[in-house]
C-alpha cells in the first residue's frame, strides 16, 4: 500500500537569543494509506512540533515532508495552504469553536474556509452526525455542549471535507475517561468507516493503544 505521509530527516532548531534550540531531530518515518498511527511522548519530546510540520504549519529548518509525494518545503505558501485545505484536517486538544455559532455552524464553516464549490453533501454530513452521535445537538452553541460533545463537533468539522488525513494533537487532553474515550472510538471509527488516514499525538499511552501501531518519541528523537 502506498505510503501517504513520509517524513524525512526532519529537524527543527528554534533560535532563542543567541542560543539554538533543537526541537527535532532527524525525524524518518512514514504511514500507509488507511492506517491509524500514534506518536507519543512526554512533554518536551517533539511530538508537537512534528505534527505542525506535518500539517504544513511550520517549515522544518531541515528534511522533508511529502504529503502524496508533494513536498510541502517545495511549495509556496499559497499552495501549501491549498494542499493543507484540501487533504488535511485538524483536530486539536482545544475545541477551537465559534462561541457565537451553533455546533452546526460550526461544521459547515469549514466548508467555507476550505472554498469548496456547491452546498454540503448532506448525506456525507448525516452520516458524519450520526457517527459522532450528535443528532439533536447540532442547534447548540458551545456553551451549550459538554466537553466531549465539543470535541465530536470539532471532529466533524475535521471531517466535513472528507480529508484523506486527520492529524489529531492531543484530542482527548481536555476530557475525563469516558469523554475521551468516545473520542477515540470515534476517530478509530472514522478511519475504518470513513477511510481516512489518522496520525493522533498524545502523552497518554493508552490512548495511542487504539492505533495500528505507535511511534515513541523522547528528546526530539524517534526512538522506537
Amino acid at each position: 500500500m502506498p505510503h501517504i505521509i513520509q517524513a524525512e530527516n526532519v529537524s527543527k532548531i528554534y533560535h532563542v537569543g543567541k542560543v539554538d534550540v533543537p526541537a527535532l531531530r532527524n525525524a524518518t518515518f512514514s504511514v500507509e494509506r488507511g492506517e491509524f498511527v500514534s506518536i507519543v511522548g512526554p512533554s518536551g519530546s517533539g511530538k508537537s512540533t512534528l505534527f505542525y510540520i506535518l500539517g504544513g504549519l511550520t517549515r522544518a529548518t531541515s528534511g522533508r515532508v511529502l504529503i502524496d509525494n508533494v513536498d510541502f518545503a517545495q511549495l509556496s505558501d499559497a499552495k501549501r495552504t491549498a494542499l493543507r485545505k484540501s487533504r488535511i484536517g485538524f483536530v486539536f486538544q482545544k475545541f477551537n469553536l465559534l462561541p457565537t455559532l451553533d455546533a452546526m455552524t460550526n461544521i459547515a464553516i469549514a466548508h467555507e474556509i476550505a472554498g469548496r464549490n456547491g452546498d454540503l453533501n448532506r448525506e456525507y454530513l448525516d452520516r458524519i452526525v450520526e457517527l459522532l452521535g450528535l443528532k439533536g445537538r447540532l442547534h447548540h452553541r458551545p456553551s451549550e455542549l459538554s466537553g466531549g460533545e465539543q470535541q465530536r463537533v470539532a471532529l466533524a468539522r475535521a471531517l466535513i471535507n472528507h480529508p484523506a488525513i486527520i492529524l489529531a494533537d492531543e484530542p482527548t487532553g481536555n476530557l475525563d475517561t469516558k469523554n475521551s474515550n468516545v473520542v477515540l472510538n470515534m476517530l478509530r471509527q472514522s478511519n475504518e468507516e470513513l477511510g481516512q488516514t489518522v496520525l493522533m499525538i498524545t502523552h497518554n499511552p493508552d490512548a495511542a493503544a487504539i492505533g495500528d501501531r505507535t511511534i515513541h518519541m523522547r528528546d526530539g528523537e524517534i526512538v522506537d
